[in-house]
């Protein structure tokens, strides 16, 4: 079992900087989920250097700690997990990154690992949803972002960071029945930058619509709408204000708060979740990097959520192998 190095006894400045202090180990044997890099920012339409993301979030994540306190979950009673390192990427070649990102992430998925990558601008997750979708099929997608990134084409080009889930749509990815999107606000091009998403399949609730219907009503449309059908998390980290996560490419004010950002995370428990991005991390405009530390700690909910779905799992293993033995309260009178 892997776990993070015990901070109460190596100070957090020793070492490598891995995210959480997890071992840096490229392995795919005994371990439940890898955190990696996916560094690559030549798909961005506006500021660049988000390639230097991974690292900026792994410098900060070191604070982390096993003990999950909104959870109640010690992580690591339950979940092994190492960081991977970062994807090699090519710089400037859009498509011969997604070939390296699907070759490394095959290998990955096939021995059932949940992956958690880190931006790198939003592009990317076109790259892993390929992989995912010869995993298991076209998934659900829970989409947390400012913009629906469903754009046609930027500037004439079809591969950006605008326009990933488009192209996932177009080549049978997503199963946009089950698939949503929350968080769109700020100006657009027209009313079908919203539509187009809309056109396509996904259901769409703006910011102004979260603000309106509340949280729990969120969750619950996105519960109901995924169902238990695989499904794949993507957060662009420009989802929350910026006055929470000024470091990113397009920052959109009118979002939520880091702690609404969190409670997002935390509320998708439960679904069937296989893999997780966050992407658009720009530290040059992280200011006292809090960015890094929104980031970091919505990637340490990711993390609560593998180890809760392995905690019930085992639950759920437990009370089977009990009630076929009898031992289970009450089950010798039935």
């Amino acid at each position: 079992m892997y776990k993070p190095k015990d901070s109460s006894k190596s100070p957090r400045f020793c070492g490598t900087r891995t995210f959480m202090r997890l071992e840096p180990i490229r392995t795919t044997e005994d371990v439940d989920f890898i955190v990696a890099g996916v560094p690559f920012d030549t798909a961005a339409s506006n500021r660049t250097g988000q390639r230097l993301g991974p690292q900026h979030i792994r410098n900060f994540s070191v604070l982390l700690r096993p003990y999950n306190p909104d959870q109640d979950i010690n992580i690591f009673d339950y979940c092994s997990g190492v960081d991977y390192g970062d994807i090699d990427v090519i710089p400037g070649n859009i498509h011969r990154t997604y070939e390296n990102i699907e070759a490394e992430l095959d290998n990955i998925l096939e021995k059932r690992i949940t992956p958690i990558l880190m931006g790198g601008d939003h592009s990317i997750s076109l790259g892993h949803l390929r992989a995912f979708a010869k995993k298991y099929g076209p998934v659900a997608l829970v989409h947390f972002d400012s913009h629906g990134d469903t754009w046609d084409n930027y500037y004439g080009e079809k591969y950006m960071h605008g326009t990933p889930f488009r192209r996932a749509v177009e080549e049978g990815l997503l199963d946009v029945a089950h698939s949503i999107q929350v968080g769109m606000r700020g100006p657009l091009y027209g009313p079908e930058d919203i539509e187009d998403a809309k056109d396509l399949g996904f259901e769409v609730i703006t910011m102004k619509e979260v603000r309106k219907i509340g949280f729990d009503n969120v969750m619950k449309r996105i519960h109901e709408r995924v169902g238990d059908k695989p499904v794949f998390v993507s957060y662009d980290i420009d989802f929350l204000d910026p006055a929470y996560a000024p470091g990113t490419g397009t920052p959109e004010v009118g979002g939520p708060t880091s702690y609404e950002g969190l409670e997002f995370v935390r509320g998708l428990d439960g679904l069937n979740l296989v893999g997780f991005d966050l992407v658009e991390v720009l530290p040059s405009y992280d200011s006292g990097e809090i960015t890094a530390i929104a980031a970091s700690s919505i990637i340490y909910e990711m993390i609560t959520l593998i180890a809760l779905k392995k905690r019930n799992e085992h639950l759920q293993q437990d009370g089977i192998s009990q009630y076929s033995t009898g031992q289970l309260s009450g089950s010798n009178d039935r």
